[in-house]
């Protein structure tokens, strides 16, 4: 179990409320068994989920079965001590933080544990209401550090993966699918007519509109499988990994024709619909680059056959063995 949800502000956000955004899991580590106990009692009684570990060997093997998001440890202990734990944990790139509890401020000074990489430091024995502030500080620090990563990699007026994730995610995704011999596919959506749209009824309307596509994308597409972002101005994409020719294919129409019922005349989409390369010489990156433009062509073909249709690039057809067809005119319902 897990406190509820906050708000938090930091100095410079103004009107900005930070959620909490992230569970916690606290992980305790101490020969002591008291100190355990008591620790885990004080954790408990604040809601928080938490594990135990007697050294630093077994710590480590209790955050690589579920990882903690904090670590409060003593230093001297057998077998592993807190200094190197706190290292190891650095070692593996974690974002942990890590509070270093000892009796022996005499051998270990405040900034030998702060440059080996822990968040904070309290002497034994110390009184649980200042363990709670600090628990308290990092927690808001963990969270807003939460948001700003975020807030990073989303469009605003949209709430979708921006480009900047889009380029990110993409290639991931395509490492996956070389390793891991599937296809994957990209479809590149546009409003047809959106400047039209968008001189005639105001930004607001405009506004409007990508945000009602956006929904209907998240809508259109199989849930924590594909994912959608906003490309630029009135430009998507959506990243189709696992799929078949035809089950891409059947995406975009629905996506399509579920745009057609949002109301928004006259604007419609055109949709291209890419895959990418298999087999080939060039690397990644360049594969990944023909995708885009590939799938941006297609997309254009749809566009200056009329709009509100959807185009397979040829590739991805003759890849599928499937033969590319005409697309339909526009206003023609899509397959069932």
């Amino acid at each position: 179990m897990n406190r509820e949800p906050e708000k938090t502000k930091a100095p410079w956000a103004g009107d900005l409320e930070v959620p909490f955004l992230e569970p916690q899991h606290i992980l305790v580590v101490d020969d002591d068994v008291t100190i355990v106990r008591l620790l885990g009692e004080f954790l408990s009684g604040l809601g928080y989920s938490h594990a135990t570990a007697a050294d630093g060997r077994e710590a480590l093997e209790r955050h690589e079965e579920a990882p903690a998001t904090i670590i409060v440890t003593d230093l001297v202990m057998p077998r592993m001590d807190g200094m190197e734990l706190i290292r190891e944990v650095r070692a593996r790139g974690d974002d942990t933080d890590i509070i270093v509890m000892t009796g022996y401020g005499r051998d270990f000074r405040y900034t030998d544990v702060i440059r080996a990489g822990a968040s904070d430091f309290i002497n034994k024995p110390f009184n649980l209401d200042e363990l709670e502030a600090k628990l308290d500080r990092i927690i808001r620090e963990r969270n807003l550090r939460a948001q700003l990563r975020r807030l990073s990699i989303h469009d605003a007026l949209t709430d979708l993966y921006n480009r900047r994730h889009f380029e990110t995610r993409l290639e991931e995704e395509a490492q996956r699918a070389i390793r891991q011999s599937y296809p994957l596919y990209l479809l590149m959506v546009d409003v047809d007519r959106f400047k039209d749209y968008n001189d005639r009824l105001g930004h607001q309307a405009g506004d409007e509109v990508l945000r009602r596509l956006a929904r209907v994308l998240e809508q259109s597409t199989r849930r924590h499988v594909d994912n959608a972002f906003r490309y630029g101005g009135d430009e998507f994409a959506v990243i189709v990994p696992q799929a078949s020719l035809e089950q891409a294919a059947q995406i975009a129409e629905r996506i399509r024709r579920t745009y057609l019922e949002e109301g928004l005349a006259p604007t419609t989409l055109s949709i291209g619909v890419a895959r990418l390369q298999e087999n080939g010489e060039q690397d990644v990156r360049e594969r990944l680059r023909r995708l885009v433009r590939c799938a941006d062509e297609a997309m254009y073909a749809a566009k200056h056959a009329g709009g509100d249709r959807v185009v397979v690039d040829a590739n991805a057809a003759a890849a599928a063995g499937s033969p590319r067809r005409d697309p339909p005119p526009p206003g023609a319902p899509g397959p069932k």
